[in-house]
């Protein structure tokens, strides 16, 4: 059962077209990444997705309905939650003020604190918190403060913002980048683990490795367009996919 469903997006900005006609299913419960080089469109594909990007034409649509014209947090709300590049994390608060703002947000579809409200109000999502972060490996560090996290673990402490959430479609964009070769094998083996608890993602990664690893479909992009789709022994095996990407070609 596809869970998302995109036919025939297009956006363009002026002459540039950075997503020709792009057309993918995404099917619950799977692991769906996209690869390509810098230029391919893939970060404004994503961002077609979460709504900060309105495409030109196309459709959208998540669990039987239209994503088109609904603003970010809207779609949030819906089950969508988004990884970026760098980390998005309150670096002043701690690894558990972060997560309880995010299950907040979930309760009352607005990332905002009510201080005044007593405690024992916030005690179900406090849990909820307190369980993404042990999802993550991060419990033991609940009350230390984001701003001295590595990168790896200000990562993994953003996938517990979002796990907080309880998205049923989780999007991942280069969630490996900048990390150690430690952290990203810490990082794919927690990949791993979500798919095998059955969270529908999709995932854009440089790293190959990672790619043949975690993804149950593959998607290519190449300036905009859709060049190869399949399971990953098909794309690896797709001769234009090997010339263009697997060959040396890293973003």
């Amino acid at each position: 059962m596809a869970l998302l469903e995109v036919h025939n997006l297009v956006k363009r900005f002026g002459g540039l077209t950075a997503t020709n006609n792009v057309s993918l299913n995404v099917t619950e419960k799977t692991v769906h990444s996209i690869i390509g080089p810098n230029g391919a469109g893939k970060s404004t594909f994503l961002n077609q997705l979460i709504g900060v990007i309105q495409p030109d034409s196309g459709s959208i649509t998540f669990d039987g309905q239209s994503l088109l014209g609904q603003p970010p947090h809207e779609i949030n709300q819906r089950g969508i939650a988004r990884v970026f590049q760098s980390p998005e994390i309150f670096p002043e608060l701690t690894l558990l003020e972060n997560v309880t703002i995010a299950a907040l947000a979930a309760r009352d579809g607005s990332f905002a604190i009510n201080f005044l409200e007593h405690p024992r109000k916030r005690a179900q999502q406090v849990e909820a918190a307190e369980q993404a972060l042990d999802e993550v490996g991060l419990l033991s560090h609940a009350h230390s403060d984001a701003l001295n996290l590595s990168r790896g673990d200000k990562r993994r402490l953003e996938l517990a913002i979002c796990l907080a959430h309880k998205p049923r479609l989780l999007l991942l964009d280069e969630p490996t980048a900048g990390m150690s070769l430690q952290d990203t094998h810490t990082t794919t083996e927690l990949l791993k683990k979500l798919a095998r608890k059955g969270m529908t993602k999709i995932v854009i990664e440089h790293d190959m490795k990672v790619v043949f690893e975690l993804a149950d479909e593959i998607t290519v992009l190449h300036q905009g367009t859709v060049i190869s789709h399949g399971m990953p022994d098909e794309v690896r095996a797709d001769q234009a996919v090997q010339d263009a990407y697997l060959g040396g070609v890293k973003e």
